[in-house]
């Protein structure tokens, strides 16, 4: 996906001396910013997922044996 950004110039000033240091286009750094922003919320749909049987009061081996005796 491509995006339109405006950027301050002292901040642009800024990140041009940092991809510059670190050998990378603006591009590959606003990438790697963007994904090291997003990885607490993948953290958080992972352990929302995690767990989902905890607050059941039956046992998921039994449940699971259940289904598949119907079959």
């Amino acid at each position: 996906m491509r995006a339109l950004v405006d950027i301050p110039d002292k901040d642009l000033k800024l990140l041009n001396g940092v991809v510059k240091k670190l050998a990378i286009s603006r591009a590959e750094f606003v990438r790697r910013a963007i994904a090291q922003s997003l990885e607490p919320h993948r953290k958080a749909q992972k352990a929302a997922a995690f767990g989902l049987w905890s607050g059941r009061r039956v046992d998921g081996l039994a449940y699971q044996k259940k289904l598949r005796d119907e079959w």
